[in-house]
């Protein structure tokens, strides 16, 4: 059977062989066991109706067993034989091809250089799943190969519900994923739901197929450490001048796997702690991290040579967080940048990993030992803030990356009491969040956010010809910038014109760029028109991270300086989706849960394919007009000045838009009416 017949075939008549458990690959850890008796019937009810009557008897034991040994159903029967990876649009059977090009999305997400757990089918974040089993992956897949141009696939958390007539202007694909009830959005809520088969965490791009390897955050993390070193420059310097900045954080298996490259790019000696040698092993090889240390004695006096010799290296330290930093602190070694990306949105089930125990500890631990391991995790992060504050009273700027690092560190006791008296609706940790000091202020008031594009082709050419064409654009609009972007559109220059000698790709021939709605537009039209006269060979797929200007609703991230209070109401994302859905996006995603955990924060995204044609154009100017500036007008209706300013002046480009701006009232006024 060829690739294109078993992608259109589904679910195949009769029972495919088991494949053999892959013991080099990352797998999920095992799930704690959390149903009731009853309820595991009902988890294996709902596995079987996918199925006809006569595999029932053959396929419950062995549904059961996987539930008994993972805590999950992931049908492993069905994980396709056939390599995964983003093939050119080409390649897949296809009446459309906007679906082409979503197949080709979610074959990338599912990667092995690109996924964390691809056989468990999470992407990154230890649980950011694409489906929850390989048969809705089947099913999807047929679905896609079948559709026409005037039907919607309408996906439930990984299931699909089925292809609905629609039209052309409608999305292929709409998706929510972990849409639960808020009162029952609690993390044993996910692990209840999940293990029944009834919802998924979707992440951010994991779930809504626009996952780019770990480049989706590098960027990201590259011009919030070098605003970071900005903040320090001008303090630290030794008797030869100008210190080089030490970074010390953690995490390497998702897109926290991008921190090592960020670093290099932002000039620092960066050291990233990993406790799954098989994550550290993996960047090491892909070019992501430079060097690989086991062993904190000899880690030590590397770090202190390179600090020395100022030379910008990326180290990884094989081993617990908590460890390193007690020795940073111990030795008294003085670090300038710190944070943490662990994926403390998700501290119960494989994202944190709590020091003194091993690897493999833990995870037997985390699955019949819950509550054990939940006190060892929040020790362990009582004892990580410890080593924090003492290099922090020392001058370290740490910032919290939005991985629900302070969040989940304050639940457990750990002492974060403000040094100074936090500002009227802040939140009152002792350190920032990242978007509270960098990414807010500097770049989602103004627009900037993680905009990226795939080259649908496969062709690296493409690719360089994007990247060429996109750093014209910002040259152009460069001329005529007003001061208080000039800055941001001279770092994002720069990097679109090293990102092909930074080696980012890992899977699809794609790129992130930071850019605002005027930026975005003008390229992507600049794409459209390249591959309408053939400068580009195939369509290109245009979407963003939902970590972005709009895209997000969330407390301790996203809308973390929003100050009036609003920070805690979810309009903004949920209306991002529907505006995108009926402006142009090829597909749209809602999603409860990423980045900060279910629960903690409402997130949407969307896909679009452009083609050449007129229609794309039409759609480009339409939809991300409004992907940005709907949340440029909320933060400015929260009267953030950066958003206030670049509102008007949006006002004044386009006539047709009418934003209700704020009225500032002065302090002695409110002061005196109480």
């Amino acid at each position: 059977m060829t690739f294109q017949e078993e992608l259109q075939q589904g679910i195949p008549s009769t029972l495919p062989e088991m494949p053999a458990y892959d013991t080099t690959i990352n797998h999920a850890p095992k799930r704690k066991d959390i149903l009731t008796p009853d309820e595991k019937r009902l988890a294996l009810r709902n596995a079987l109706r996918y199925f006809p009557k006569h595999l029932h008897a053959q396929l419950a034991p062995e549904f059961a067993e996987e539930m008994r040994k993972y805590g999950r159903i992931y049908m492993y029967r069905y994980r396709p034989t056939y390599p995964m990876y983003a093939r050119p649009i080409d390649e897949y059977p296809h009446r459309c091809i906007q679906a082409a090009a979503i197949m080709m999305m979610i074959q990338n997400n599912l990667d092995p250089r690109v996924a964390q757990h691809p056989h468990e089918l999470i992407t990154y974040g230890g649980n950011g799943a694409v489906f929850q089993n390989w048969v809705q992956y089947r099913l999807v897949m047929r679905y896609l190969s079948e559709m026409t141009d005037e039907q919607t696939l309408v996906m439930y958390s990984g299931h699909p519900l089925g292809l609905f007539p629609s039209h052309k202007n409608a999305p292929r694909v709409v998706v929510t994923n972990g849409m639960v009830i808020p009162n029952y959005s609690k993390p044993d809520d996910w692990e209840r739901d999940n293990a029944l088969g009834v919802s998924q965490y979707g992440q951010m791009t994991a779930g809504s197929y626009m996952y780019i390897g770990p480049q989706g955050i590098v960027h990201g993390t590259t011009i919030t450490v070098l605003n970071a070193a900005r903040k320090i420059r001008g303090e630290r310097k030794d008797e030869r001048g100008e210190r080089i900045p030490l970074f010390v954080t953690a995490g390497l298996g998702g897109m926290s796997g991008a921190q090592p490259k960020a670093g290099n790019i932002a000039g620092v000696v960066s050291v990233t702690a990993e406790i799954n040698p098989k994550a550290a092993q993996k960047r090491f090889e892909q070019g992501w991290v430079d060097e690989l240390h086991e062993n904190l004695d000899e880690l030590i006096p590397a770090i202190k040579e390179a600090v020395t010799e100022k030379k910008v290296v990326s180290m990884a330290y094989v081993g617990n967080v908590v460890d390193l930093w007690e020795r940073l602190a111990d030795k008294d070694i003085h670090v300038d940048l710190g944070s943490d990306q662990t994926s403390l949105h998700n501290p119960w089930a494989g994202g944190y990993y709590p020091v003194g125990y091993s690897f493999e500890e833990s995870q037997r631990m985390m699955a019949e030992e819950p509550e054990r391991f939940k006190e060892a995790v929040q020790a362990s992060l009582r004892r990580q803030v410890a080593a924090i504050n003492r290099l922090a009273d020392r001058g370290m700027y740490f910032f919290d990356y939005g991985n629900a690092f302070l969040l989940e560190a304050s639940r457990a006791g750990a002492d974060l009491t403000p040094t100074n008296l936090p500002q009227q609706g802040k939140a009152s940790f002792r350190y920032p969040s990242y978007v509270q000091d960098i990414m807010g202020p500097l770049f989602f008031d103004y627009g900037f956010g993680p905009f990226r594009w795939v080259c649908s082709s496969g062709d690296p050419r493409d690719l360089e010809t994007s990247d060429r064409l996109a750093a014209e654009v910002l040259e152009e609009m460069l001329k005529t910038a007003p001061d208080d972007i000039h800055g941001q559109l001279a770092d994002n220059l720069h990097w679109i014109k090293e990102a092909g000698k930074n080696n980012l790709v890992v899977g699809s021939q794609a790129r992130i760029l930071y850019a605002d709605a005027e930026g975005r537009t003008k390229i992507a039209l600049a794409f459209n028109e390249a591959i309408r006269r053939g400068e580009i060979s195939k369509p290109i797929v245009l979407g963003r991270d939902h970590h972005d200007v709009s895209g997000t609703d969330s407390p301790f991230r996203e809308t973390s300086n929003i100050y009036d209070g609003s920070q805690f109401c979810a309009d903004m994302a949920v209306q991002n989706v529907i505006g995108d859905s009926f402006r142009g996006a090829t597909w749209v995603s809602i999603h409860n849960g990423g980045g900060v955990g279910w629960g903690e924060v409402i997130n949407g995204g969307f896909g679009m394919v452009i083609d050449g044609s007129e229609a794309c154009d039409h759609r480009i100017r339409q939809m991300l007009f409004w992907d940005v500036n709907n949340g440029i007008a909320r933060r400015s209706w929260a009267r953030n000045s950066g958003s206030m300013d670049a509102i008007r002046r949006e006002m004044e480009r386009t006539p047709e838009l009418k934003v209700t701006m704020p009225n500032l009232v002065d302090d002695a006024i409110i002061n005196s009416a109480f």
